[in-house]
């Protein structure tokens, strides 16, 4: 409750406004920051305390821990005062400890809160600022830039507030110990100092190139999903054109680059990790060397006390203190964009509206009106008075923005001369419908209260009572997203009945008539224009020239200037360039939209914003209806994620993917190494004390020179296992980054050959997006997120063992309480996953209504400020906030909670093992004492890090789940196999379909059945059939596609039996969606580079590219755009022919590939059809039947079965064929001309057999011979 808007916002806009207020007087621009520390200092600074004690405390437990340990090493069984003040000291451990564990997540809470708070209050004031920018500000900024500022930039506030603090406290503590340290140790602890100042800017230096690595990675990332894209999006075609091969080493050699560096930064990052566990060990024993150096005598209690003090202060000096600077620097520029963006221009209100007494006519008023957009290009508009009810029809030509007008009435755009008053309340309907998510409606009523028979009237004016029926909810169906579920036409009728149903006095409608049909426009325009609104102003701009003889005054405007007004026959008469408007709208194709395409470009009519919306409304016009079935299959098959926890058997998975058992047993022994090093290290720096009492007791009278050899050993040694630690330490982290990297490559290579090996029917069922997803998502987590965190969880995970085995090894009997410890711990993690993964998930779900809320408002602008709904638009953002807020307030309550629970778990090991110590005082030594208490402690954060970080790892696995569910895909028959073809085969192009049986997969339905045809060498047959008839599965047959039940056969060679690259590379392919890939034009012909320049010239000349190509930039070598998108579908259709002219197959199958191309290249491609291919079995699936009625014979299919197949003519001799109906449905004209051309083929054809007989004396006949068997054996 505390962090909702309505309760923040006040407070902080008030000190902005007047901020902004005293900027303005004093000529300085104002200051944001000032105005953020103004409002929220207090609490802020209240929870400074916190870190103080908290800090102190650090401080204050190594003086506590060293008492402790010195009642230890002058232990004196008899002496009770001593113990009981080692008692106390225990306590003092202990107590502070507890104490940490409190204040320290108290703190966070606190403070995450106030960045919260801020974080809501800067939200709302943006929205606020959004709602009001004017259409000058709104070409300075985009709705891309405000979400980024409501999704990015914001969200610094929440991470600067947590470091803060240790700016100030950061120094503070590091003079505290320093101090406390010259007390213990003298002026040896500087030379520690001294290396922990070292280490700050190489850490800082190590984060500089690791951004570095990253900004390059990302680029060669983008660079392969890219490519990946485009493998999924036309992997059929490299299917059929059997290019698996040179597109994986594209892939490869792309990820390649992107791996190496990946590896690097990898290795930075190990660099650091274990720089940051090693610092401690270099600073104790730099410190101590030269400490004992100086002549000194090392005790356990200055050795522990010297360990823990570096420790407290090192998290703070090289991990807060640094990115409390950096998050400072981050927020300083965030604000300053925040701060941009909430001065710029707002609108100017106008106040509309009669005073009560004055009840005289609603009317507007114009006169010598100028306008512009900005300052550069004037527009003046016409002077005039528009009485009541007129239709008032402004007609411009298409250039215009006669939106302009009505923007000037609105009042949003300003008026710089003239006198321009409206009388009468607005209400507006735009010409890019706009419609909010929400129920259909709610976008009607649009915060009216609802009376049904007007309700019900409007409707039924706007032609939306048959839609209402339609739709599953009737008037209470959700409309998604930008009105997702709508047609366009829908919209825009929606959009009308939402101006209609406001009582307003003047109405505005931009064009409402030219996103629907003209039937629906003409009861849009009679029922509802000319009916409802009949007694009210009306100002309806349109292109629809045949409404206007129903206006009361007509304006046509021009280039900004009225060019004529009066009625109909006013105009009709004065003859204005009226009849060649009309002209003009007759010729042109009434398009939707058309005027705000051809915009002059001076006229900012609508922001770009709404142009975006316009785009994507226009194709909802066409797409609409049919996007809707393809949704919910992807949400069942997706899911496919194992709930729960994952298995041991994944891991290991994981880790054989990156190296061989042997190296794994390897890495293990390792990693264990390197933490026994680590701990002897402090082990053997508080054993030495023994040896100098040892050495003096031994020989009385040398006693410098043992003292000498002792000393000497023991820094030989003491340096040998610092040495240990480093090499094991640094080796552990590179080794283990190592492993996993190369993990994630094995993976994805893996991945991506199973991808290309898979069925076809694996990449219908599954969305595009999902395939990618698992290429970037997923394979980015495992490159970058994934090694890092489990490098951490591993360190942090032997560091937890050591200390317990530390602790174990001092006193036996503390593995007892640790059992229930254990117990408590497995449970409470346990039930925290569960937990936080739903409220993780709960949050980013609740983060969603936010943006879609703020980015379908800036499409509406325009309609909320007409209507005067930016209050409620307001309310609503910030509920959708709140709802955010309280989930995201759970997760921070969540994250505390389970941390809280298990830093107490931590005092209690520490409490058991410092009274355990007391208790057992007899049998333990002050240097074990001091190594289990010390260690206890550091357990402290390091703990709840550790199981955190065991969270992350299991969440991040699923990714490694998923792309190890993707690397076990179906394959397809192998590409090549031991029964190779004869090299030149097909030489003649004869195929066979003996009973073929084909279905995608193994349980969908047959869509071949039982089918025999023959297609003799060098014939031209064309398929023909309704949609669905299987023609284009007749070609996955013959390709393997997926595998046919029964035979088919080419030139005597079973298909089945050869692999899938032989039969694939020798036969030709034309497809339907010509598809280009990145790269240079040359790869796009040959990817093999089996061809000479001259070929492919030559190829192109055929198909007439080759002007086209030679006038690009590189010839040959231009690298196309993304998809080939910078050639029209014709040019990219006469490549894919191209391509097939290159390969010189004797087979060739065109799918529909003229079904999009303009008739000239259709020509083009069928004139080079009939020459190049004129030895060659052709099979030509068709939609235009003129493009296969010249064809030998054609092949007529129903529901996968044959119909019918013969030569044309004879197909349209029989008036029951499915053929001869298809041709009579193109029209009276066109099946005259198709049965002209069919006749002429079929003469041609007996007169060619005619001619051909005599000559085929014995070879010809052989042949004849040959296959009039071969039928009759079928």
């Amino acid at each position: 409750l505390l962090c909702s808007c309505p309760r923040l916002s006040p407070s902080f806009l008030r000190h902005w406004d007047h901020e902004v207020q005293k900027a303005a007087k004093e000529l300085r621009p104002p200051k944001l920051t000032k105005v953020l520390i103004k409002c929220y200092w207090k609490p802020y600074a209240v929870l400074g305390i916190f870190t103080l004690i908290e800090e102190v405390i650090k401080v204050i437990q190594p003086v506590f821990l060293g008492k402790l340990i010195q009642y230890f090493e002058n232990y004196d069984p008899d002496n009770m005062d001593a113990l009981y003040e080692a008692f106390g000291y225990a306590a003092g451990v202990c107590l502070s400890t507890l104490i940490l564990a409190i204040t320290h997540h108290l703190y966070f809470f606190h403070v995450q809160r106030t960045g919260m708070k801020m974080r809501v209050a800067m939200c709302h004031m943006i929205y606020k600022k959004a709602l009001c920018l004017s259409s000058a500000a709104m070409g300075k900024t985009t709705t891309g830039q405000i979400v980024n500022l409501l999704s990015n930039d914001v969200n610094k506030f929440d991470e600067v507030t947590i470091f803060l603090h240790f700016l100030w406290v950061g120094p503070l503590q590091a003079a505290a110990v320093l101090g406390l340290l010259w007390v213990e140790i003298g002026p040896s602890c500087l030379a520690g100092m001294a290396v922990l100042v070292i280490l700050m800017p190489t850490q800082t230096m190590f984060g500089r190139l690791f951004s570095k690595f990253r900004s390059k990675t990302a680029a060669l990332t983008d660079n392969r999903i890219r490519t990946m894209n485009e493998v999924v999006s036309g992997i059929r075609i490299i299917k059929m054109y059997a290019w698996e091969k040179p597109f994986s080493a594209l892939v490869n050699d792309v990820r390649r680059k992107e791996i190496s560096k990946i590896m690097s930064s990898s290795y930075l990052r190990g660099l650091n990790m274990a720089s940051f566990f090693a610092a401690s060990k270099i600073i104790v024993f730099i410190t101590f060397t030269v400490y004992v150096l100086l002549g000194n005598t090392i005790s356990a209690s200055r050795v522990f006390v010297a360990v823990s003090l570096y420790g407290a202060v090192r998290l703070t000096v090289t991990l807060f203190f640094p990115s409390a600077i950096e998050k400072l620097s981050e927020t300083r520029i965030s604000v300053r964009r925040i701060k941009t963006f909430l001065l710029l221009d707002e609108i100017v209100k106008s106040k509309h509206g009669f005073l009560q007494e004055e009840k005289q006519e609603p009317n507007v008023e114009i006169q010598d009106l100028i306008c512009y957009w900005d300052t550069v290009n004037v527009q003046p508009l016409p002077p005039r008075l528009l009485n009541t009810a007129t239709v008032l029809s402004p007609v411009p030509p298409s250039n215009f923005p006669q939106s302009s007008l009505l923007s000037a009435i609105l009042g949003e755009l300003p008026h710089d001369k003239g006198v321009l008053k409206v009388k009468g309340q607005l209400t507006y309907a735009s010409q890019q419908p706009w419609v909010f998510p929400g129920t259909i409606r709610s976008n009607i009523l649009f915060g009216k209260a609802l009376h049904p028979q007007k309700y019900e009237k409007v409707l039924r004016a706007c032609a939306l009572k048959r839609d209402m029926e339609l739709l599953p909810d009737g008037d209470l169906t959700v409309i998604g997203d930008r009105g997702a579920t709508l047609s366009g036409g829908q919209k825009a009728r929606v959009n009308l009945a939402r101006a209609v149903y406001q009582d307003a006095d003047i109405y505005l409608l931009d064009d409402p008539l030219s996103a629907v049909d003209a039937e629906v426009g003409r009861h849009l325009f009679e029922q509802c224009i000319c009916g409802i609104l009949k007694n009210k102003p009306r100002i309806l701009v349109t292109h629809q020239l045949q409404y206007l003889q129903a206006a009361n005054q007509i304006l046509v405007l021009k280039e900004g200037h009225m060019v004529a007004r009066g009625t109909y026959s006013e105009l009709q008469r004065s003859g204005v360039d009226f009849t060649s408007l009309l002209k003009r709208e007759e010729e042109g194709p009434q398009a939707p939209g058309v005027e705000t395409e051809s915009r002059s470009p001076c006229s900012r009519t609508l922001s770009q914003n709404s142009e975006v919306s316009h785009t994507t409304s226009i194709r909802s016009v066409k797409d609409g209806t049919e996007q809707l079935p393809a949704e919910p299959v992807q949400t069942v098959v997706e899911e496919s994620r194992s709930e729960g926890t994952i298995g041991v058997g994944l891991y290991v998975k994981y880790l054989k993917a990156g190296a061989n058992i042997l190296v794994l047993i390897g890495v293990v022994l390792l990693q264990f190494l390197a933490q026994a090093a680590y701990i002897l290290q402090d082990w053997w720096a508080g054993e030495q004390e023994k040896l100098n009492v040892n050495g003096t007791v031994t020989v009385q009278n040398g006693v410098n020179v043992t003292e000498q050899l002792n000393l000497d050993f023991y820094l030989g040694i003491y340096a040998g296992l610092t040495g240990a630690t480093l090499i094991f330490g640094f080796a552990r982290s590179l080794v283990m980054f190592n492993v996993l990297v190369k993990a994630a490559q094995s993976l994805h290579n893996r991945m991506f050959n199973s991808i290309l090996r898979t069925p076809v029917r694996f990449f219908d069922v599954n969305p595009i997006g999902r395939v990618l997803n698992r290429f970037s998502k997923d394979i980015g987590q495992l490159d970058a997120a994934l090694p890092w965190t489990f490098v951490d969880f591993i360190q942090i995970f032997l560091q937890i063992i050591g200390v317990v085995a530390v602790a174990a090894s001092v006193i036996p009997w503390i593995l007892i309480p640790l059992v229930p410890l254990v117990i408590v711990f497995l449970f409470l993690r346990r039930y925290f996953l569960q937990t936080s993964r739903d409220v993780k998930r709960l949050e980013s779900t609740t983060r969603s209504p936010v943006f879609s809320h703020l980015s379908s408002s800036l499409q509406g602008l325009w309609t909320i400020r007409a209507f005067r709904a930016e209050e409620r638009f307001q309310n609503t953002f910030d509920a959708y906030q709140d709802l955010h807020s309280e989930s995201w307030f759970l997760f921070l309550v969540t994250s505390r909670w389970f941390a809280v629970r298990l830093d107490g778990m931590c005092a209690v090991f520490v409490t058991i093992t410092a009274f355990g110590c007391l208790l057992l005082r007899d049998q333990v030594e002050a240097g074990s004492v001091g190594l289990a208490l010390s260690y206890a402690v550091t357990l402290m954060g390091m703990f709840q890090w550790g199981v955190r970080q065991s969270a992350e790892v299991e969440n991040m696995m699923t990714s490694v789940e998923r792309v190890v569910e993707y690397t076990e895909l179906e394959s397809e028959a192998p590409w090549e196999t031991q029964k190779r073809p004869p090299p030149e085969w097909p030489s003649q192009g004869l195929i066979t379909f003996d009973r073929v049986s084909f279905s995608y997969s193994s349980d969908g339905p047959v869509v071949l059945k039982d089918m025999k045809a023959m297609f003799r060498p060098k014939e031209k047959v064309g398929i023909v059939g309704r949609t669905g008839a299987g023609k284009s599965s007749l070609v996955s047959a013959l390709f393997r596609l997926a595998e046919p039940e029964g035979r088919i056969y080419i030139d005597g060679v079973l298909t089945s039996e050869i692999g899938l690259h032989d039969l694939r590379q020798k036969m030709s392919i034309i497809p339907q969606d010509p598809v280009l890939f990145t790269g240079t034009m040359r790869k796009n012909l040959d990817p093999f580079s089996q061809h000479t320049d001259e070929d492919l010239w030559n190829a192109l000349q055929e198909v007439q590219l080759k002007s086209v190509v030679e006038e690009l930039p590189n010839k040959m070598e231009t690298v196309l755009a993304e998809s080939g998108s910078n050639f029209s579908v014709g040019q990219r259709q006469l490549v894919c022919l191209a391509r097939a002219v290159l390969r010189k197959n004797r087979i060739l199958i065109i799918d529909e590939a003229t079904a999009n191309v303009d008739p000239r290249t259709d020509e083009l491609i069928q004139k080079t059809i009939r020459d190049k291919f004129r030895e060659c079995t052709v099979l030509t699936i068709a939609h235009r039947l003129n493009t296969i009625i010249d064809s030998d014979r054609i092949l007529v299919l129903d529901a996968g079965q044959i119909h019918e197949y013969d030569e044309p003519y004879t197909l349209l001799q029989n008036h029951d064929g499915i053929f001869f109906k298809m041709v009579q449905q193109t029209g009276r004209q066109e099946a005259v001309a198709l049965l002209q051309s069919a006749k002429q083929v079929s003469s041609t054809l007996t007169q060619q057999s005619i001619r051909s007989r005599p000559s085929t004396s014995n070879g010809g006949v052989g042949v004849d011979g040959n296959l009039v068997i071969f039928e009759t054996a079928l």
